[in-house]
């Protein structure tokens, strides 16, 4: 905390209040200016990035993919994220600067319990120079982002969220749309985007009042800004958009006169940037497992060229930072019986990294199929927990904090009745939104989770034609017949929606919780072993795919 009181009162950052590409708003402080940080100089920039660290607070199991095979190793934590952030900027203390590209108040059972607050003096703590919101952000809704982005120390930044002004009129910008920071004489703009689909993507009613807008409805306005009006050497985008959009934006001829673009959203880890046509592109991964870090060459205050590299946080080679280490205990403190009280095992690791297929989705799919006994039923494909494997004693413990892990939003079960034709056509948007030639409409989720419900599907078939069998129950999708469907519900969606299928009929929500049925289910079951079916079976890929993306230089592992 004094490192940032001396960090603001220092004035090395630009202010930026430009909430119009039109508008001439960006001043320099005169500490700047007379700051060494904008005189001409040699060296390297470093910019570090973290992103979807999803409150996770500890050290934990995390999933590689080494030599066609399974590999589990502890990484991330919040106090040895302090530690490794704090070690690679004492390589270059007076010209780092660290960032957050969002996901930050969404994902724990601490994070539920305080409405997000117990992240923002631990976020403050960390030291960070910029953030931008991600798409959970808005999980409390808009004034409580408003709240929690607002209790941070450092500036924020976005340029494509708005305050609604009534039937989805555009009003101002919530947070300023860019920041300017100067080091070695070189002037780098940083430029902000989040997710546009996020009232598509999560209950309406968490977005409710803001209007999003795509990148490109402004992208050039603000490129242009930066390079001709403000002179930035290096400009980069913070974007919370996935690695799919990343890429599309990186194509669109709009970002030319972008450096980076620095993603986030869909956990990706890109080791090696990815070269798109008018920029480069890296996403560090989630849960505070990996850091992003960028190394700007420069000569008397000109760039000279860049190199990028991502940096596991072995907790071994990272030590917990005793600081930090203690904040965490006490912000954790009157919620650690409840988190870490035990509600059941499973035999078997639990994760949820590959696009078709994950345990913990096939244990949440079992429990489900137990309690409604529907037809089918749903799990969406969420990205955010890390893995869980077993102890010594061979089995994996499913604690109360775990099971916000799994399911941070405990969310009211809810049947319907839809046709087979229904049903058909949604699985086919579905696999559209995870598989679309167009990297641009991609999603950003892997694919719907089932049970009941088997189908043998192509990937990378064109649109309309990837389905290519359906059975329920062991008989073929009938398209006439109706069958009962079972699903979350989401706060805001119309009464005939279930999991983002339209016009289903006689929608009824039941006395059950996402939480309430696991904890029955574990309680009856445990220990459990959620082995994979296939019921979603890939027909052109393999089965273990862990992207969505295709095409460029990049493998996750």
């Amino acid at each position: 905390m004094n490192s940032r009181r001396k960090f603001l009162q220092g004035g090395i950052l630009t202010s930026v209040a430009a909430l119009s590409p039109l508008a001439s708003q960006a001043k320099t402080s005169t500490k700047n200016t007379l700051s060494t940080k904008s005189i001409a100089g040699s060296g390297q920039i470093t910019i570090l990035q973290t992103t979807d660290v999803h409150c996770q607070l500890h050290a934990h199991d995390e999933l590689f993919w080494e030599n066609n095979e399974l590999t589990f190793r502890k990484a991330g934590g919040y106090p040895h994220m302090a530690t490794a952030l704090k070690k690679l900027k004492e390589k270059n203390p007076e010209n780092t600067i660290t960032l957050d590209t969002g996901d930050m108040f969404q994902g724990s059972m601490l994070s539920v319990k305080t409405t997000g607050q117990a992240f923002v003096p631990l976020l403050n703590a960390m030291d960070y120079d910029l953030y931008l919101p991600g798409n959970w952000e808005v999980v409390y809704y808009k004034k409580n982002m408003q709240k929690l982005m607002g209790g941070l120390l450092a500036p924020k930044i976005c340029a494509n969220m708005y305050h609604d002004l009534g039937d989805g009129k555009k009003g101002e910008l919530i947070f300023q749309p860019y920041q300017i920071m100067h080091r070695l004489g070189v002037k780098i703009g940083f430029l902000g985007y989040t997710d546009p689909l996020v009232p598509l993507r999560q209950s309406p009613l968490y977005s409710k009042g803001i209007v999003y807008t795509k990148p490109e409805d402004n992208l050039k306005e603000y490129v242009t800004l930066l390079r001709e009006q403000e002179q930035c050497d290096f400009v980069i985008i913070l974007s919370h958009l996935g690695l799919s959009q990343q890429i599309a934006l990186g194509n669109h001829p709009d970002c030319q006169g972008v450096d980076y673009i620095f993603g986030a959203d869909t956990h990706e880890r890109v080791r090696k940037p990815i070269q798109a046509e008018y920029t480069k592109i890296v996403e560090p991964g989630a849960f505070g497992s990996f850091i992003g870090k960028l190394d700007i060459q420069v000569k008397d205050g000109k760039v000279l060229g860049s190199t990028y590299e991502l940096v596991e946080v072995d907790p071994i080679k990272y030590p917990a930072d005793a600081e930090i280490k203690t904040l965490v205990q006490d912000l954790e403190k009157p919620y650690k019986e409840e988190i870490n009280k035990v509600l059941g095992y499973s035999t078997v690791p639990l994760y949820r990294n590959f696009v078709v297929e994950n345990t913990i989705d096939t244990m949440i799919v079992d429990a489900l199929k137990w309690k409604v006994n529907a037809d089918v039923v749903l799990s969406n494909g969420f990205r955010f927990c890390p893995p869980r494997v077993p102890g010594k004693d061979g089995k994996v413990a499913i604690t109360e904090g775990y099971l916000y892990d799994m399911l941070p939003v405990d969310s009211t079960i809810r049947t319907a009745k839809a046709s087979g034709q229904q049903i058909l056509d949604w699985l086919e948007k579905e696999m559209q939104n995870v598989f679309a030639q167009d990297a641009s409409k991609r999603f950003g989720g892997w694919l719907i989770r089932f049970k009941g419900m088997q189908v043998e599907f192509k990937a990378f078939e064109r649109v309309g034609h990837r389905v290519q069998m359906v059975t329920i129950a062991g008989a073929e999708l009938d398209k006439n017949r109706l069958y009962t469907l079972c699903a979350c519900e989401r706060d805001g969606d119309p009464e005939d929606m279930l999991c983002r299928m339209k016009g289903v009929k006689e929608a009824t929500n039941t006395a059950y919780t996402l939480h309430s049925m696991m904890k029955e289910y574990l309680v009856k079951f445990s220990p459990v072993t959620p082995i994979l079916r296939h019921d979603a079976k890939i027909l052109d890929g393999p089965q273990d795919l862990l992207s969505q993306v295709t095409g460029v230089d990049y493998s996750f592992r």
